[in-house]
């Protein structure tokens, strides 16, 4: 089964690279979604597989989250 959320969740953070908070509102403003869960869970999850990037940004108080044609390209094979 594949995961409907991933291509949401990369549609949310374009070229960007957003906070976790950032890409909630997103999410929410593009495709009036809530993550049923802690997003950062989510996002640590796809982190995890490949197929968004994250890191702690000391600047931006938190994690920043991104994805990359190498990231598409992982969830376009699953």
């Amino acid at each position: 089964m594949k995961d409907s959320l991933l291509p949401m969740i990369w549609d949310s953070l374009g070229d960007d690279r957003l906070t976790t908070r950032e890409a909630s509102e997103r999410l929410d403003s593009l495709f009036g979604y809530r993550c049923p869960d802690d997003l950062a869970k989510t996002l640590s999850k796809y982190r995890k597989a490949g197929t968004i990037k994250g890191e702690i940004s000391m600047e931006r108080g938190g994690w920043i989250w991104w994805a990359d044609d190498e990231c598409r390209s992982k969830g376009d094979s699953e």
